[in-house]
């Protein structure tokens, strides 16, 4: 008996530790996006002290494959958690956007196969048709109707799939963006003469055998040469997973919101 009393309390410690170390994401507000025959699940999280007198930054972030759905709540498996730090909402104010894509669906056109057992992408070198970043462009005029946003510092950026797709937001929307990060993610160099009037930072792990890392270096080439604004942070001996050293930069969120239009 005494044996399976103790049992009990450590089941019962370990359980409600878990519970304690478990994030709360009740501050994102769930809400769906409606355009047409197409819904697009997204989560928001206003400032602390949200003043709907003042006009405020938007943050956009985009999600790996992984984290696709339509339960909005997968989405904030990465990143959510930096914005809920109080620190960060003391001294960064702004809302923060976390949609997510269907599965089976991408935030990218971008295409891959399958060479001598590592996978090959083909990034797009053009606009092409994308639901998802048309719901995306819609989504993002809804919110600056609902909500006191700072036309002039829209950001935004996203992991893997996510990283991808911020390169093609942004080629699809040059002018719109006052600067964009990348993690793990790839672009086409042909596209850099219209990224580039968009700061970029782009992120990746050296080690990465999901999304090569070539893909975000050739682009942080292309676009030093149309000398843009952008920076490039690769990670000895990181793998796929570059989205948890890209978080703990402490220069990331001063850069971003250091960007106007």
């Amino acid at each position: 008996m005494k044996v399976q009393k103790v049992f009990s309390i450590f089941l019962f410690i370990l359980s409600t530790m878990s519970s304690t170390l478990a994030q709360d994401y009740s501050a994102y507000k769930k809400e769906r996006f409606v355009k047409g025959q197409d819904t697009l699940p997204y989560r928001i999280l206003l400032p602390k002290n949200y003043d709907a007198t003042k006009k405020y930054p938007m943050i956009l972030f985009l999600h790996g494959s992984g984290e696709r759905g339509s339960d909005n709540e997968l989405q904030l498996t990465h990143g959510a958690d930096l914005f809920l730090k109080p620190e960060v909402q003391a001294q960064f104010p702004a809302i923060v956007v976390f949609p997510q894509c269907k599965e089976n669906r991408s935030w990218n056109n971008t295409a891959y196969n399958i060479a001598y057992g590592k996978r090959v992408f083909n990034y797009p070198a053009v606009v092409k048709p994308n639901v998802h970043q048309e719901l995306l462009e819609s989504l993002i005029d809804n919110l600056k109707s609902e909500y006191p946003i700072d036309a002039q510092r829209l950001y935004i950026g996203g992991l893997s799939m996510g990283g991808m797709g911020t390169f093609e937001a942004v080629l699809r929307n040059p002018d719109l963006f006052a600067a964009a990060f990348a993690i793990c993610g790839g672009a086409n160099p042909r596209i850099s003469e219209t990224l580039s009037n968009t700061p970029f930072w782009i992120f990746h792990g050296e080690q990465d055998n999901v999304v090569p890392i070539q893909g975000s270096r050739k682009i942080y080439e292309a676009l030093k040469e149309k000398n843009a604004d952008v920076k490039f942070t690769a990670y000895p001996g990181v793998e796929h997973d570059s989205w948890t050293n890209a978080f703990a930069e402490p220069e990331l969120l001063p850069w971003l919101f250091s960007k106007s239009r």
